[in-house]
C-alpha cells in the first residue's frame, strides 16, 4: 500500500500525477512487473518505462511539485505521496472481506479509510430499507454515535447495485459521527468512499439474506481483526450463536419477501436473475 492520496490518505489526487502518478508506482513494483509484454504502443511494457525517463517525465513532475512546494512554503517530498517500495504505508492491502452470520457470503470493507477505533466495536442496529430513507434519519440527527446505520434492499436484484455515496458523506460530514457510524448495506461503495462503510453485503436482502432480518436495537459486531460481521445480540442484549441462530430462524418465519419495483424489461430479468454481489452480481 504505496499512496497516500485522498479519501484515504492526506493529499489530494492531482498530486499523484504531481509525484510521478502510474509509472512511478510501476517503477516501485518493477519487480513484480511482466516488463517484456507488447503494449499498444508496439514497444514493452520495460522498454515504455524507459522511454518516460528519455523524455523528462519525471524531471517534469519533480518541477511541478517543486512549485507546489513553494506557493506553500512546505517542501512536498515525492515519497510524501507516493511511497517507495522498501517504506509502504502498510502491507494488508486495503480491503477486508467481512464474514459472520450477517453475512454468510461475505462483505467489503475498505480499512484503510476506516477509523482504527471501528476496527473492534459494538454498534446498535439501525435498519433502513432505502438510501433516502437512511440520509433523511441522520440529515435530521435520528443517527447518534455507535449506531451502525443499515441501507437494504439496495444490492443486485433490491435496486440494481446502486453506491450509497451520499449516505457515507452525510456521516463523515459530522466528525462524531465519522469516528462512530458504521453504514452497513447490500449496496456498493466507490474508491471514494470513506470511514467505516461496509458494502456487498450477501446474500443481499431481496434474496433473503440476514440483512433482511437486522431490527432495531440489535447488536452489531465488527471484528476487523478476526474479519468477521456478526448479530451477536438482541435490544442492547448480548445472546450466543446459537441463541441468535434461533432467533434469526424465528424472523425468516416472519419476513415477508420482496418485490421488486420493476415489472418490465431487462431491470424486471436483472432483479429475477442476479447473483450475490460477492459473486458478480451477474445475471445467471
Amino acid at each position: 500500500y504505496l499512496l497516500n492520496i485522498r479519501p484515504a490518505g492526506d493529499w489530494p489526487a492531482q498530486y499523484f500525477y504531481y509525484a510521478g502518478g502510474v509509472p512511478r508506482v510501476m517503477e516501485e513494483i518493477k519487480d513484480m512487473l511482466h516488463l517484456d509484454v507488447m503494449t499498444v504502443t508496439g514497444k514493452t511494457l520495460g522498454e515504455n518505462l524507459e522511454d518516460l525517463k528519455k523524455t523528462g517525465y519525471y524531471e517534469h513532475c519533480d518541477e511541478i511539485l517543486r512549485s507546489k512546494s513553494q506557493a506553500i512554503h512546505r517542501e512536498i517530498k515525492r515519497t510524501d505521496i507516493i511511497r517507495d517500495f522498501d517504506h509502504a504505508i502498510g502491507t494488508n492491502g486495503s480491503i477486508a472481506i467481512l464474514k459472520g452470520n450477517l453475512a454468510p457470503e461475505g462483505s467489503v470493507i475498505k480499512h484503510t479509510a476506516c477509523p482504527p477505533a471501528m476496527f473492534n466495536s459494538r454498534l446498535n442496529a439501525r435498519p433502513f430499507d432505502s438510501e433516502e430513507e437512511a440520509i433523511d434519519a441522520i440529515l435530521h440527527g435520528k443517527v447518534r454515535p455507535g449506531d451502525a446505520v443499515f441501507i437494504r434492499y439496495e444490492g443486485p436484484r433490491g435496486s440494481g447495485m446502486p453506491e450509497m455515496f451520499y449516505t457515507g458523506e452525510a456521516i463523515c460530514s459530522d466528525p462524531v459521527l465519522a469516528a462512530s457510524v458504521a453504514l452497513i448495506t447490500d449496496g456498493r461503495f466507490s474508491g471514494a468512499s470513506r470511514g467505516p462503510v461496509i458494502g456487498h453485503v450477501s446474500p443481499e436482502a431481496a434474496a433473503g439474506g440476514p440483512i433482511a432480518l437486522v431490527e432495531e436495537g440489535d447488536l452489531i459486531e465488527l471484528n476487523l481483526e478476526q474479519r468477521s460481521l456478526n448479530i451477536v445480540g438482541v435490544k442492547g442484549q448480548e445472546k450466543t450463536p446459537e441463541e441468535m441462530e434461533t432467533i434469526l430462524a424465528e424472523r425468516r418465519k416472519h419476513w415477508k419477501g420482496f418485490e421488486s419495483k420493476y415489472t418490465k424489461g431487462i431491470l424486471k430479468l436483472f432483479a429475477q436473475h442476479a447473483v450475490s454481489a460477492m459473486k458478480g452480481a451477474y445475471m445467471d
